[in-house]
């Protein structure tokens, strides 16, 4: 266990406070659940700058830094989904986060082949969250009413949404090699 571990753990067990913050009878929850979030958002990148800057990259911490980052966003994916209640949310919400599934079992699949470097993360995917984790800030910190701010949100999820597309499509082009091998156990 190491500092960038922790600070990834830490992301993951931030969940739950983060969805009693979004559920509370208060003026100020949805901002404490936003400030929440873009806390967690923040921890994603410190604990990977520390892991490179202390050599402390583990196995461990590769395998759980997306994990702990898929599980944040689909949470508040879900969360604004239920408050929300329309297609300028939903949509996006469902293409984001069936992608997450397909892209995580692409490069599952892709590790068992050997080939794991052909679906590395791509600067598109890291524009993708950029976009994604501001648009989630903005989405979680107002309430489900149309304003700019919220309208400004559904835009940038809904960039997010296509560059989500984008990002798949390169992985699986990028897959399409191996698609037709016969060394699956299949």
């Amino acid at each position: 266990m190491n500092i960038p571990n922790i600070i990834t753990l830490m992301r993951v067990a931030l969940i739950p406070v983060f969805i009693i913050l979004f559920y509370l009878p208060l003026s100020w929850s949805y901002w404490a659940a936003s400030a929440v979030f873009a806390f967690a958002s923040l921890t994603d990148w410190l604990d990977g700058y520390l892991a490179r800057r202390l050599n402390q990259s583990t196995p461990f911490g590769a395998f759980l830094d997306p994990v702990a980052d898929k599980l944040i966003v689909a949470v508040a994916l879900v969360l604004l989904v239920a408050e929300h209640a329309n297609l300028w949310l939903t949509l996006p919400a469902i293409i984001i986060i069936c992608r997450e599934i397909m892209v995580s079992a692409l490069r599952e699949w892709m590790a068992e082949l050997g080939e794991r470097a052909q679906v590395a993360v791509s600067n598109i995917g890291k524009w993708k969250t950029a976009a994604q984790m501001v648009a989630l800030i903005i989405l979680l910190a107002n309430p489900p009413v149309f304003t700019h701010w919220v309208i400004g949100g559904y835009l940038l999820l809904i960039i997010s949404a296509g560059l989500t597309l984008w990002s798949m499509v390169q992985y699986l082009l990028a897959a399409k090699p191996h698609l037709h091998t016969k060394n699956t156990k299949r």
